[in-house]
């Protein structure tokens, strides 16, 4: 039997309302992907193991709603994370303008919370638009001027960009906490 070391991370998942943070979770831990919009009321919770280069990796993501109404419960959910997601929309539309102005806003709330901790940006539902015809320049600024992990085009829908944006916090996870 192999040894394995246990390793248990809490990952906390943001951003305005609508931009998919359920729906990636479910794509992620569970393969599936449901088109119907329910609103997170609070927080929702997933769990999931893995095995990483040998040990067993435990993750549990805090599905935090993103709608203003939920605000005053949110520092709860933030407590012993050890990293954070941002999801925005990549839609053309109002949605998509909000959210992405709102990544500043998200970033702040998971620093007053959290501290330093790992952050990767997650701009969602690819699938929706052009990705040729994306410019990264206003996404890159965001990634060097708050120091996030990295930024992942993902479609919760089509999968596209969800395992390895994903995996890209998780490694990061365990490459710290391994080193410990």
């Amino acid at each position: 039997m192999k040894n394995f070391e246990e390793f248990r991370f809490k990952i906390v998942v943001v951003g305005d309302g609508a931009v998919g943070k359920t729906s990636l979770i479910k794509n992620f831990t569970k393969g599936i992907f449901e088109k119907d919009y329910v609103k997170t009321i609070g927080a929702q919770f997933s769990k999931y193991n893995k095995e990483f280069n040998g040990d067993m990796v435990s993750l549990l993501f805090w599905d935090i709603a993103g709608q203003d109404d939920f605000n005053f419960l949110h520092h709860l959910f933030y407590k012993e994370a050890r990293a954070a997601i941002i999801v925005y929309s990549l839609e053309e539309n109002e949605l998509g303008e909000n959210s992405f102005t709102h990544i500043k806003n998200w970033y702040e709330v998971v620093e007053k919370n959290c501290g330093n901790i790992p952050i990767v940006l997650f701009a969602n539902k690819v699938d929706l638009v052009d990705e040729n015809s994306l410019d990264t320049t206003k996404i890159q600024k965001l990634v060097n001027e708050h120091n996030f992990l990295n930024f992942f085009f993902t479609s919760a829908k089509t999968g596209q960009g969800v395992v390895e944006a994903f995996n890209a916090i998780i490694e990061q996870l365990y490459l710290k906490f391994k080193t410990l």
